[in-house]
């Protein structure tokens, strides 16, 4: 298995059980991990033999709009377009960090992370 990393896809979106959270928004950053068998593509020099992570970072950008109460739930969302809407076959990892949380503290992000494999 070969790794695609998109990592650092960088979003203000609007997720979180408070309504401040709704209304003010945050600052995320989300990045993606993708084991795939990419040797014919290397190969061939065709995208179509490998993941385009044009369309990886536009899924992640299309979900991250929809509000969610929970982190959790964007990430599963994000799965389940990828599985959707890419046919090359591939296990993802998907972590989405929420920067300076409003959490009562000096916390810089909390982070779901969702796995396959």
């Amino acid at each position: 298995m070969n790794k695609i990393l998109v990592s650092g896809i960088r979003l203000y979106a609007f997720h979180g059980c408070l309504d401040e959270e709704a209304k003010i928004g945050s600052d995320y950053q989300v990045d993606i991990e993708i084991s795939t068998d990419f040797s014919k593509a290397a190969i061939t020099d065709d995208l179509s033999e490998t993941i385009d992570y044009v369309k990886v970072n536009q899924i992640v950008k299309e979900e991250m709009l929809l509000r969610s109460k929970l982190l959790e739930h964007v990430a599963e969302r994000i799965l389940n377009r990828f599985h959707a809407e890419i046919s090359h076959p591939a296990f993802y990892k998907i972590k989405i960090s929420k920067l300076n949380p409003p959490i009562n503290g000096d916390v810089h992000s909390v982070s779901v992370i969702i796995s396959e494999q």
